[in-house]
């Protein structure tokens, strides 16, 4: 237990509440409220943090226990104590309700494990947490609960109490020392903004650059390496599990090693570096002439340029001439003579100035020998501009600089040392800087340097694609063609999706920069707002984009994305996988090959077309999980980046200015500059308008009468009795009216009467070519990333309708479906054959919801209701029960003619198949309303 110390560390106080749970739920809740809000007044009123615990010895009266033992609480239920808390509206003033609440945290239930009892046991503990923000100004008297035995009720104190931290106590403040305390009160809250800035200050400090400092420091000011420097290493003995994490000492132009550990070459550093690098050892002495072993390495020695002089610098030796090892102390004086007679030679004699780098690894706890390399080198070299110090360790640091400063400042020491920064993290920074190496994936670190994600770390994290920070880094520039790059982009401005080697070609000035829209600059703003922290301090912070279908909403999130890789953890996520899945994988991400989880990098998750519920589950998953860690952070643990179609986007930013950002079809000026300058480079390049379709309706706002005109060129003199004339409809008609919908190649290729399509074998013919001109300038082709999987849709969904509209003139759209609905190919083709009845599905029974940002909320299918207004409701009605029939007789279908028919005055077919429907699913309650409004 302990008094107020700093108020951003929190007061503890224990309570063991032994007896208490074996109480009634009412006793308990009123025990648990009463210690928890009396504890809560008394730290929001000093403005302190603070934790109580349940669970852990408060006294020493009973002998078997200590204070501060924790012994943990048998918990029936979970909710009890939760609940409790609901004492707060009891208890405090109406004015402060909603603030006690903000600080009061939910109870955390820590397991406790003892060998000796399987009884599954907790220590429940409560935080409080008085931001300024929330408790400037106000002072917070309570009631407390009390158990009646006799009335057998909860009563609450007759008087209110203000309470106040004394010592490691809450006491009530004394009513002669009332008025004081008042008027310490806005010397308090002083206190406590100087204590939350002085840890944010902290944080910051943590978060320094040290991924540029190291880069700098080892190249002589430049962001790449060569071989213009060699290097002389000084280290010490690096533990076993360090030597996975070295490997850049094997590509770095090392001229000789000054090695202070005794084992080095039986398992250590140099047993490693041995089997990369020829190396010529020696021992120290043997740069002495009085070395028994005759002359001194000469310069020629030292000067080979395929080996590194590695000298051993820890082993005691007999080597001056005694038939006995000699005394340490004589030992120690001739190591330290021979060590500046080599780093004289080295320094003087053999490597000119300002062409080496001196690099001290202090892998373990440091030795004074090391610390006379270093005063030898500063000495020789005049100063520490060619010195650079690594320790992942801030202990071996410290015992180093305390020692090192007797030849120099603690300032010039910390400018030219690396410190804290984990060691496999600067093991991938360096490798990220070598061009001869082969580049593995990168993550950003919250040092701001790298860390390695190996593959197989990779495939763990599966419900998220992952960007890295050297995203396609790997692919070999030289070995694609033009026209493969021309493909690429070509396929962009076509309308597929955006993919990330159509960012790394832009950077890499393969191929013309990607336009970033004015809603681009916007995202990237309100992205900023959010990791500089707001108000509000979300643990799981949310940027909305709702963006026209096709006016580029998606680039726009993948371009914040990618802009934002090197300074955060970015990844999208995969919507198909559950939210309590990914919310775990995100987790691990953010935590990945971080030292310490207070100050890991927030994590940027892309989430598109996603069901609202889903990301309300995920978003609560997400902040349950950041809760457990109880950890205070000024910037988000997580932002969902919430990317969606919508009608009405303009709409949706209105209603939440301050984390929205829309993108609609229309261009502002500077934008149409843009748009207008691009074409005409693209056209320059010989590049066909038919073949960055979508991008040239784009420059046109997709206006109406551009877009009817455009279409209709298209389809001049089309055969409308061709097989892929038929796919265009089908396609068109899936398209418009269900979004995101898509028809697998296997489906288009069995259609077509292609043969069965499978990704491994080689096909012996070209989809493409098997359509007509009209077909493939309408068609675009997509691959899933991670699947790999092809499908094919219509370049755009207004086009789609306008292909659904011109095509069919003489043809409903009711007998255009019943038509689809009786193609067995499309339907027995076992390939994305899911997919395929999914967006059938789709079809007939998805209404548009406002919330999901659709212009209206329908009773039916909007392609159901355009049957029902544009025909007549009996076609709709012939093209459900069709549907139902082909679909397995589906209930929700079933549910959909009830509906049709009873909003149609068709009374008794409606009970007929909302009876249907109750047949399937006797207790489902959409069902069961639907049967009701029958009735009704």
């Amino acid at each position: 237990e302990s008094g107020v110390n700093g108020l951003i560390t929190p007061c503890h106080e224990y309570k063991s509440f032994a007896i208490a749970t074996e109480l009634s739920k009412t006793q308990l809740q009123s025990k648990f409220a009463c210690e928890v809000i009396r504890f809560a007044s008394a730290c929001m009123n000093i403005r302190t943090n603070g934790t109580i615990h349940f669970g852990i010895m408060d006294s020493v009266e009973d002998k078997g226990w200590k204070h501060g033992q924790i012994i943990g609480i048998k918990v029936k239920e979970r909710e009890y104590y939760v609940d409790a808390l609901d004492y707060i509206e009891k208890c405090f003033c109406k004015t402060v309700q909603e603030i006690a609440r903000k600080c009061i945290h939910p109870p955390v239930f820590v397991e406790v494990i003892s060998k000796d009892s399987q009884e599954q046991r907790f220590v429940v503990e409560v935080d409080i947490e008085p931001t300024s923000s929330l408790v400037k100004n106000r002072l917070f008297e309570v009631y407390l609960p009390k158990y009646n035995e006799v009335s057998q009720k909860v009563t609450l104190t007759k008087d209110r109490v203000l309470y106040q931290r004394l010592g490691a106590k809450s006491e009530p403040v004394e009513h002669n020392n009332l008025a004081t305390f008042i008027q310490g009160l806005q010397n308090r809250d002083a206190e406590r903004e100087k204590a939350e800035l002085s840890s944010a200050e902290v944080h910051t400090e943590t978060s320094e650059n040290l991924g540029r400092k190291l880069s700098i420091l080892l190249n002589d000011g430049k962001s790449y390496m060569d071989d213009s420097l060699r290097y002389i290493l000084v280290t010490n003995r690096c533990e076993k599990d360090n030597l996975n994490c070295i490997n850049f000492l094997m590509h770095l132009n090392i001229f000789c090693v000054f090695d202070f550990d005794e084992n080095s070459n039986v398992s250590g550093l140099y047993s490693k570096y041995k089997e990369h690098h020829t190396t010529r050892a020696y021992f120290l002495q043997d740069f002495s002439n009085e070395s028994k072993t005759g002359n001194p390495p000469s310069q020629k020695h030292l000067c080979l340029y395929d080996q590194t002089s590695w000298i051993f610098c820890n082993g005691r030796s007999d080597f001056l001439g005694d038939e006995k090892p000699c005394d340490e102390n004589t030992w120690i004086r001739t190591k330290k003579k021979y060590l500046k007679k080599a780093i004289t030679r080295i320094c003087d004699e053999i490597l000119p100035k300002r062409s080496f780098i001196v690099l001290f690894l202090l892998l373990s706890p440091v030795q004074k020998p090391l610390v006379d390399t270093f005063q030898e080198f500063y000495t020789e070299m005049n100063g520490a501009e060619y010195i650079v110090c690594i320790a992942e360790s801030r202990e071996n640091y410290g015992k180093w600089a305390n020692l090192a400063q007797a030849s120099c400042s603690i300032e010039t020491l910390e400018q030219c040392s690396i410190v804290g920064m984990k060691l496999s993290h600067i093991d991938a920074t360096i490798l990220s800087m070598l061009p001869s190496t082969a580049q593995p994936r990168h993550l950003p670190v919250s040092t701001r340097g790298l860390c390695t994600l190996p593959s197989l770390e990779e495939e763990k994290l599966f419900s998220l694609e992952i960007l890295c920070v050297d995203q396609c880094d790997d692919i070999k520039l030289d070995l694609l063609t033009e026209k493969e790059i021309q493909e690429i982009e070509q396929n962009f401005y076509r309308g597929r999706k955006i993919i990330w080697e159509n960012f790394w070609l832009a950077d890499t000035r393969r191929c013309g920069e990607i336009i970033e829209r004015e809603a681009c600059k916007e995202a990237t703003k309100l992205l900023d707002d959010i990791l500089q922290g707001s108000r509000l301090n979300y643990s799981v912070a949310k940027l909305k984009i709702f963006h026209h279908p096709g006016s580029g909403g998606s680039t726009i999130a993948r371009q914040v994305l990618w802009k934002k890789r090197k300074d955060l953890r970015c990844a999208v996520i995969k919507a198909s996988y559950s939210p309590a899945t990914v919310c775990e994988h995100a987790l691990a991400f953010r935590d990945y090959e971080e030292k310490e989880i207070s100050h890991c990098l927030p994590v940027l998750l892309l989430i598109e077309d996603y069901d609202e519920d889903y990301l309300e589950e995920l978003r609560n998953e997400l902040m349950d999980a950041v809760a457990t860690r109880k950890i205070n952070s000024p910037r988000p643990y997580f932002i969902l980046m919430c990317c969606r179609r919508s009608n009405d986007p303009e709409r949706l930013c209105k209603a939440s200015p301050l984390d929205t950002v829309a993108v609609t079809h229309k261009l502002m000026d500077s934008e149409k500059i843009l748009f207008r300058t691009k074409l005409e480079k693209l056209k320059q390049k010989d590049v066909k308008p038919e073949f960055i379709l979508t991008f040239v309706l784009m420059c046109e706002e997709f206006n109406e009468t551009y877009v009817r005109d455009f279409v209709g060129h298209i389809l001049q003199d089309i055969d409308s009795s061709s097989r892929d004339t038929c796919l265009m409809r089908y396609v068109a008609l899936l398209n418009f009216y269900v979004p995101n919908s898509y028809v697998s190649l296997s489906h288009c290729e069995a259609f077509l009467g292609l043969g069965v399509y499978t990704e491994r074998m080689s096909r012996a013919y070209d989809f493409k070519s098997h359509l007509s001109e009209q077909a493939r300038m309408i068609f675009i082709e997509l691959r899933e990333s991670t699947t790999y999987i092809s499908s094919v849709q219509i370049i755009h969904c207004l086009v789609a309708k306008e292909i659904l509209h011109q095509l069919s003139r003489n043809e409903p759209q009711s007998q255009l479906a019943m038509t689809l609905l009786q193609e067995k190919t499309l339907f027995e083709n076992r390939f994305g054959r899911e997919e395929f009845i999914k967006f059938i599905r789709d079809l007939f029974i998805r209404r548009d919801k406002r919330s999901r940002g659709d212009n209206t909320d329908t009773l039916f299918s909007p392609f159901i209701e355009h049957v029902c207004k544009a025909e007549d409701c009996e076609k709709a009605i012939a093209v459900l029960k069709a549907a139902y029939e082909l679909l397995g007789k589906d209930p929700f279908f079933a549910q959909q003619l009830a509906r049709l028919h009873y909003n149609n005055e068709k009374f008794k077919d409606a009970e007929h198949w909302a009876g249907v429907a109750k047949f399937h699913l006797p207790n489902d309650s959409y069902i069961l309303d639907t049967e009701g409004q029958v009735y009704r």
